[in-house]
């Protein structure tokens, strides 16, 4: 189950654990008491691995459309209601076309969660798909903020993607423009590739996504070396899978449009001019093994050493404040 906080390095074994005897399992009035403990203000909350594996097991789709709504509206209406503004969760998306996720992104929105989180691309494949552009459509007009936690398909993402055209027997190359373009980028930044390609970020200016979970001192590499391959690429690409020259770098897109979560990244912050200081949050991942809880405000000290207040204001508040509209909270 990947809990960790609260226990030492020397005494943790990932295998045997119990559930209810970890911090940040229990009720909303014990989260708000281990926020107190850590120093932490609010908390945008995710679904646990479990807990969407769960309500996406069923194979029935009114089954499993029920057992989402079931979740969003408890996430709503009985946890995050406690203490709406120091609770802040992140309602979850069928993967089961189109329809059904823009169906629960607007009931997500009615109930006042402050954004969603998806798990895979909405139309539900691992790839963006033209299907796809309804439900950016409704976020941008929902004005419903949206993550990925970490990746699509979880914390190694595969480079899928749908080309308008399919190369003949005799030109078929060994590879893909998606595949070469990521070769050094890791979990989200796959994904972000993808939403390059596809255009989306063209057809929707305003689009912004956050990638949570991903750490960031990769990320100045990947932008380069994204940029390079592309350009050694794209022209047979287009010949050949029909995917036009982008008007901009690939990198000039996902400056604008990504955002990125990490935890303990000292060489992250040291690089955040190189990836955006507006485009990126601290977080604290509890109570998972990546947490330092109770211990996060020491780990802010050694990770913002030598920042200046405003830009560390902006990468463990601000920031996160601006994209989810916490503002009018």
């Amino acid at each position: 189950m990947n809990l960790f906080a609260g226990t030492r390095p020397e005494d943790y074994y990932p295998v045997g654990l119990h559930w209810d005897e970890f911090p940040g399992t229990g009720s909303p009035q014990q989260r708000l008491q281990e926020q107190e403990r850590d120093g932490i203000d609010a908390e945008v909350l995710y679904p646990g691995p479990g807990s969407r594996v769960l309500i996406g097991s069923a194979k029935e789709e009114d089954v499993s459309r029920a057992l989402h709504r079931a979740y969003n509206e408890w996430l709503a209406q009985e946890y995050c209601a406690v203490a709406p503004e120091r609770l802040i969760g992140l309602g979850v998306i069928p993967s089961l076309g189109v329809e059904a996720a823009i169906d629960e992104l607007r009931h997500c929105r009615e109930m006042g969660l402050k954004g969603v989180d998806l798990g895979t691309f909405p139309a539900g494949q691992s790839f963006p798909t033209p299907e796809d552009d309804a439900f950016w459509a409704a976020a941008l007009d929902l004005g419903m903020p949206v993550s990925i936690h970490v990746a699509v398909g979880g914390v190694r993402a595969r480079p899928d993607f749908k080309y308008p055209q399919e190369p003949d027997a005799d030109h078929n190359p060994n590879t893909d423009l998606v595949e070469r373009t990521t070769r050094y980028a890791r979990a989200g930044g796959v994904n972000a590739v993808q939403l390059v390609v596809a255009g989306v970020f063209d057809r929707f200016p305003t689009l912004k996504l956050y990638f949570a979970e991903n750490q960031i001192g990769w990320i100045p590499c990947f932008l380069e070396q994204l940029d390079n391959n592309y350009a050694k690429n794209c022209y047979w690409a287009e010949r050949i899978h029909g995917v036009p020259i982008l008007e901009r770098r690939p990198s000039e897109y996902i400056k604008e449009h990504c955002f990125w979560g990490f935890m303990y990244d000292p060489v992250g912050v040291r690089l955040r001019h190189d990836v955006g200081i507006d485009r990126v949050m601290w977080s604290t991942d509890f109570p998972h093994i990546e947490s330092d809880w109770p211990n996060s405000m020491h780990v802010i000290a050694e990770t913002f050493s030598g920042v200046p207040d405003d830009e560390k204001y902006r990468l463990v508040a601000g920031n996160c404040i601006d994209f989810f509209h916490l503002e009018d909270a």
